[in-house]
């Protein structure tokens, strides 16, 4: 999903409303037309993830910011998803149907997103939409095709998005296992600190039991010319890929990749409302194999 009118409009009004919370107009001014330029001078086919790091950078640059700034979101994430792990993992097993209830927690747990839902997350709100778990409506067709694949799979890749979030996918993730012993499952984080995202440490934090890889960068989602080794080996190697999170819906969706991926997110934005259909923080599950 390449950068647009809308997603350059989103990034400058995001992203200078950040800058107005740490400095006067003119350096706010002065941020923002190095921000232009940074959108304006990329590559015209890389979608808005991809311009992340020179953001970050920016913000380093003009205001002085730690370019793990989000850290004690974080840390606050993995913190409450560690508190209700035992609850959230109750509430998977006994379901009807564990499989499904894992998806929905799995992608109940991309609310936690202090990037792009600036300003919107809480973990009260989270607490109240955790007990309703079970009313996450998930496309049903795709689900079971996702089930299917599951059945014959022998490898499956799980490209995870933010930090708080991998503990819901953990859970997940052990449903899929106990569930279906045959399949490998390797998990893929961010290659360093970027916005909330995931990393090598939340995965430990969280107690991630699968094998962990990074994608070679600080780019949220996954950028395949930028992929590290490990990552193209492992995308190679999956029969499917489940994709947690809207930055890998914008950097890997329809680009001709030719990978088995299900994306697994929460509508965020006005691009995604408008390409999908959707309302903001509506449960997808979408298959692409482009």
């Amino acid at each position: 999903m390449r950068l647009d009118s809308q997603c350059i409009l989103c990034l400058l009004k995001r992203h200078s409303e950040t800058a107005a919370a740490c400095a006067g107009e003119a350096e706010v001014t002065a941020f923002t037309r190095d921000l232009m330029r940074l959108l304006c001078d990329g590559p015209v086919e890389m979608s808005a993830p991809f311009y992340t790091p020179g953001i970050t950078k920016l913000f380093t640059e003009h205001f002085g910011l730690d370019d793990d700034r989000f850290a004690e979101e974080k840390r606050l994430s993995n913190q409450y998803v560690l508190e209700r792990f035992d609850r959230i993992t109750e509430m998977v097993r006994s379901a009807a149907d564990p499989l499904y209830a894992g998806l929905q927690a799995a992608i109940l747990g991309n609310y936690i997103d202090f990037s792009a839902l600036q300003g919107e997350v809480s973990f009260e709100k989270l607490d109240e939409m955790l007990e309703l778990l079970y009313t996450i409506d998930v496309d049903r067709e795709q689900f079971e095709n996702l089930r299917r694949e599951l059945e014959t799979a022998r490898e499956l890749l799980y490209l995870t998005d933010n930090a708080g979030e991998i503990g819901f996918d953990r859970v997940f993730l052990e449903v899929i296992r106990d569930t279906f012993p045959n399949v490998g499952i390797t998990v893929c984080v961010r290659g360093g600190p970027t916005q909330n995202d995931a990393t090598r440490e939340d995965a430990e934090v969280v107690g991630m039991p699968f094998p962990v890889i990074d994608n070679g960068t600080r780019i949220p989602g996954t950028v395949l010319e930028l992929a590290s080794p490990e990552l193209k080996n492992a995308l190679e190697k999956a029969d499917l890929t489940i994709a947690k999170g809207q930055a890998n819906v914008e950097t890997l969706l329809d680009t001709g990749h030719g990978y088995n991926i299900y994306y697994a997110f929460l509508v965020k934005c006005k691009r995604f409302i408008d390409r999908f259909g959707k309302a903001k923080l509506t449960p997808m599950l979408v298959r692409d194999r482009s």
